[in-house]
C-alpha cells in the first residue's frame, strides 16, 4: 500500500543482496529474457545439425556451444542486474574503452571469417565481434555525458556524445557493418529525443543519415549489392532470402510440424541471421507471434518503468538500451520478410553465437539494473512534490 501510495518501496536496512535484488528486479521481464533464450535452443536443436553435417562435427555441436555460452551470457545478465548504477556505469565505461580500442585494432588483427566485412577477431576456441560489446558501453556512456550537460556548469555533454557516435559509425561502416552502425545512431537518436532534443534537429540527422546512405550506395559494393537485392523486384529464390521467403510461406499458421522444415538444409545462415524462418517454418505464425509478443513485453515494461524515473542518467541509458534491444530485433525479423535489406543481424537471445549472446546478457543486465525499483521513487513523486 505503502507503495501504492508513496511511489515508493520502503527501505530495509541490512537486508541481504538475493532477497533485495528478487524483490526489485522486474521478474516479468527477466522471465520473457529467460524464454526467448530458451526458443533459441529450441530452435537451435532443429536448425544447427545440418551446419554441422557439412562441416562434419557432431549434430548437436552448435547446440552445445549454445547452450554454453547462454549459461555465460545469463550469469552476466543476474550478476550485473544485482550492481547498482553508479556500477553500472562505472564498468560500462571501462567495457566501452576496452571494445573501442578492439574496433579500433580489426584492419590489423582481425577477420572477416570469408563473409567480406573484417568484423571478428579469431581466438581458435571462437571468435569476437567487439561491435556487440560497444553497443551496451556506448548508450551508457552517451545517457552519462547527456545527462552530464544537464547540470549547472555541466560539459557540453551532448555534443562529445554526437561527436562519439559519428566516430563510431564511421569506424562500423568502413568494416562494413551498415547494421550496427544504423543501430548506434538510433540508440543515440532515441536518447537525444528522450533529452529534449529539438525536433527539426532531429529531421536534420535523419536527412544527413539518407545523404551518407546514398554516399555509400555510389562508393561500397557491398552496400549496394545489398540495397539492389532489396529493391530488385522479384527474389532469386537461389539466395538467402528467396529460401527465407518461401519458408515462411509455407510455414502457414501452425507450420509444417517439428523437424519437417526444408530451409534449414539451404540456408547457410539458417542458424543466426535466419532463424526466424526456421521458427516460421517448422511452427508457423503462431510461435513468430509469441516471439514478437515477448520482445514487445521487455521494451514496453521497461519503458513504462522508465517514465516513471526521477533519475536523467538512468532514464536514457535505459530507454537507449531497450530501443536497441526492440530494433535490433525488428530489423532481423524485417529482412527475413523482406521489409528490410540484408543487415546481417542477429536476433538477440534467439540467433546462434556467443558475442551476441553474451553481450547481450550484459545489455539486459544493464537494463535490468536500471528498471528495479528503487527507494527514491518515480518522476512522479517529483512533480507532485512542486506542485505542492
Amino acid at each position: 500500500m505503502t507503495e501504492m501510495v508513496h511511489g515508493a518501496v520502503p527501505v530495509r536496512d541490512g537486508e541481504p543482496i538475493l532477497p533485495k535484488w528478487w524483490r526489485t528486479i522486474d521478474r516479468w521481464s527477466m522471465s520473457c529474457i529467460l524464454i526467448l533464450f530458451g526458443i533459441g535452443i529450441l530452435l537451435g536443436l532443429a536448425a544447427s545439425p545440418p551446419l554441422a553435417e557439412k562441416t562434419g562435427r557432431a549434430p548437436f555441436f552448435y547446440v552445445e556451444r549454445q547452450a554454453l555460452y547462454g549459461a555465460v551470457a545469463l550469469s552476466a545478465m543476474w550478476l550485473t542486474s544485482m550492481m547498482s548504477p553508479r556500477l553500472v556505469r562505472r564498468l560500462a565505461v571501462l567495457g566501452f574503452l576496452g571494445a573501442f580500442a578492439a574496433l579500433v585494432l580489426l584492419p590489423v588483427f582481425g577477420t572477416d571469417l570469408g563473409k567480406g566485412a573484417v568484423r571478428w577477431y579469431a581466438l581458435g576456441f571462437g571468435t569476437f565481434q567487439p561491435s556487440e560489446f560497444l553497443k551496451p558501453g556506448f548508450v551508457v556512456v552517451a545517457a552519462w555525458l547527456m545527462a552530464a550537460s544537464r547540470e549547472v556548469n555541466g560539459p557540453p555533454g551532448t555534443a562529445l556524445s554526437f561527436v562519439l557516435a559519428i566516430v563510431l559509425v564511421g569506424i562500423l561502416a568502413v568494416q562494413p557493418d551498415f547494421g550496427q552502425a544504423a543501430l548506434v545512431l538510433f540508440g543515440w537518436g532515441v536518447m537525444y529525443f528522450v533529452a529534449g532534443a529539438p525536433i527539426l534537429l532531429l529531421l536534420g540527422v535523419a536527412g544527413a543519415m539518407i545523404a551518407a546512405g546514398t554516399v555509400a550506395y555510389s562508393n561500397s559494393e557491398h552496400f549496394a549489392r545489398r540495397i539492389d537485392g532489396f529493391l530488385a523486384p522479384e527474389v532469386d529464390p537461389n539466395t538467402q532470402l528467396g529460401f527465407a521467403t518461401n519458408a515462411i510461406r509455407e510455414g502457414g499458421f501452425f507450420g509444417v510440424g517439428v523437424g519437417e522444415g526444408e530451409v534449414k538444409w539451404s540456408l547457410p545462415d539458417a542458424h543466426t541471421d535466419f532463424i526466424i524462418a526456421v521458427a516460421a517454418e517448422e511452427y508457423g505464425l503462431v510461435l513468430v507471434l509469441a516471439i514478437i509478443a515477448l520482445y514487445a513485453g521487455v521494451v514496453l515494461r521497461a519503458l513504462l518503468k522508465l517514465m516513471r524515473e526521477r533519475d536523467t542518467f538512468i532514464r536514457l541509458a535505459g530507454t537507449g538500451l531497450a530501443a536497441m534491444f526492440g530494433v535490433q530485433a525488428i530489423i532481423n525479423m524485417g529482412v527475413a520478410v523482406r521489409l528490410l535489406p540484408a543487415k546481417g543481424m542477429t536476433l538477440p537471445f534467439i540467433s546462434y553465437g556467443g558475442s551476441s549472446l553474451i553481450a547481450g546478457g550484459i545489455a539486459m543486465g544493464m537494463l535490468l539494473a536500471f528498471t528495479r525499483t528503487r527507494p527514491q521513487g518515480g518522476i512522479g513523486d517529483l512533480l507532485r512534490g512542486r506542485g505542492r
